[in-house]
């Protein structure tokens, strides 16, 4: 059994992620994706899908690029 990184549960189906920032161990998916994913520059919502970056900053959709003064970026075209 491993403990997860971020609730802290002794778990027998624990799984480890590797990235190249270095590796965490969870008990679901909704850890990992609480400690893997990046935040949304306006909204602060996870993101999960494929959202927007420009610059470097990240959205979790054209609509929050656009409400931080983003232009060119939509969702459909």
């Amino acid at each position: 059994m491993a403990t997860c990184d971020v609730c802290g549960n002794d778990y027998d189906k624990s799984f480890t992620v590797k990235t190249p920032r270095g590796s965490g161990t969870f008990d679901s998916f909704e850890c990992a994706i609480h400690a893997l994913a990046p935040t949304c520059a306006h909204c602060q919502c996870r993101i999960i899908g494929h959202g927007a970056e420009h610059n470097g900053t990240f959205y979790c959709c054209a609509h929050c690029a656009k409400k931080s003064g983003v232009l060119g970026l939509d969702d459909r075209v």
